[in-house]
């Protein structure tokens, strides 16, 4: 199998492919028209990215290419709908850079509480001032707002422990006894969080529904002076209100992604956020990127590839139907032998109707098997009859209603 690597990605994931079987094409460089071109070129079933965009030209192409794979948590750099038109598959490798952005996140939670960037620019600058920098507040005792508690938000909730910091979180699927289990408060909403938080630190995916979520009515929930922190996407927040509530509330921010950011890896960079006025730090949207966390990425991107190579199934797959138009199930329990599903599916053609899903069991032993066919309609009675009687091979045949 073919698998195209079109980014960085670690050398003992590209060794463990290649023990694997597979034939790997490393081009890390490409983008846009000749990343389009290469999946043409090389045929590949597999296509692995980090960063790199894949839109809808590159996604078409070929018809040999099955699987998108992103190196990394988020998906949004991949054009999901077009994968889908094209009946490709995309799997992320989530949870895997988990520690790495908690520890950035705490990183930047601790370099605004003492004012890291400042005292060292001004040492660099042969200035002493530590009358003006000895005033910080600790960390011990404060309470933390985690809005997002997927892996990354509850490994943020764990290192918080550590500190002694009190926790409350919201995110749209956190319970109440969820939150328990976590050993933290439960918001019913992020503007809650942040009206009863010291520092917001912000844990979403970018999915239609948080767009934006953090917006001015969050930013206003904060006290004067509080500190919010982003290690998650831009897209989550709004950035103008952000910059507003800098200059007005005196809040201090840590930021790794921004609106703006260059593709390239050096590039100029501007960004109004960055201007604003008060205490901003920032980093480069370095999250993920400890040795760490590249290794444990690089050996799940290579998990999907062996599962994927070994069963057809993809891990990880974010572009499943989340419901199925099925209104029956058909059972068919059978011999295992060469042409019974064949004829099954020839008179469910025959009564005009879809498969929504199709498994079939291979029972112990291997004579025997169980398909399961989920259909959008019911099959006619007497086509039930014939699939019983008309394949010598066919035992037993029944048909249920989907439950709704």
């Amino acid at each position: 199998m073919k698998v195209l690597i079109a980014d960085k990605f670690e050398p003992s994931g590209v060794a463990a492919l290649e023990h694997e079987g597979c034939e790997v094409d490393i081009r890390p460089g490409l983008k846009d028209d000749t990343l389009r071109d290469a999946i043409a070129e090389t045929g590949c079933a597999v296509l692995i990215v980090r960063s790199t965009k894949v839109t809808e030209p590159m996604l078409s192409v070929s018809p040999k290419l099955n699987v998108v794979i992103r190196a990394g948590a988020g998906y949004n750099t991949i054009d999901v709908g077009a994968a889908s038109r094209n009946s490709i598959l995309v799997a992320n490798c989530p949870g895997k850079n988990a520690v790495a952005v908690a520890e950035l996140t705490f990183s930047l939670i601790l370099a605004l509480d003492r004012r890291v960037v400042d005292n060292t620019v001004d040492l660099r600058n042969g200035v002493w001032n530590k009358s003006e920098y000895s005033k910080a507040r600790g960390l011990k005792g404060r309470t933390l707002g985690v809005v997002g508690l997927g892996q990354i938000g509850q490994t943020v909730v764990h290192m918080a422990e550590a500190f002694g910091m009190h926790v409350v979180g919201w995110s749209r699927s956190l319970t109440s006894d969820a939150a328990a289990l976590l050993g933290i408060r439960h918001a019913p909403s992020a503007v809650d969080v942040a009206a009863r938080c010291d520092i917001l630190s912000i844990h979403l995916a970018a999915t239609p529904e948080t767009a934006g979520l953090i917006n001015a009515d969050v930013l206003d929930a904060l006290a004067p002076g509080s500190y919010i922190i982003n290690t998650s996407r831009a897209e989550v927040m709004d950035y103008k209100a952000l910059a507003a509530a800098v200059e007005s509330k005196g809040l201090r921010v840590g930021l790794d992604v921004y609106p703006n950011e260059p593709e390239a890896g050096n590039n100029a960079f501007a960004d109004d956020i960055i201007k604003a006025a008060g205490v901003v730090y920032g980093t480069h949207h370095i999250g993920a990127s400890t040795d760490q966390a590249q290794e444990a990425i690089a050996a799940e991107a290579v998990r999907i590839v062996r599962e994927y190579k070994r069963s057809g199934n993809v891990a990880n797959c974010v572009n499943l139907a989340s419901s199925s138009a099925a209104d029956s199930v058909i059972v068919v329990r059978h011999r295992n032998k060469p042409g019974v599903l064949a004829f099954v599916l020839q008179k469910i053609r025959g009564d005009g109707l879809n498969v929504e899903d199709m498994n079939n069991i291979i029972c112990q032993g291997g004579a025997s098997a169980c398909a399961q066919i989920k259909l959008a309609g019911r099959i006619k009675p007497e086509t039930a009859r014939a699939l019983e009687h008309e394949n010598e091979h066919i035992i037993g045949v029944s048909v249920f209603d989907v439950a709704g």
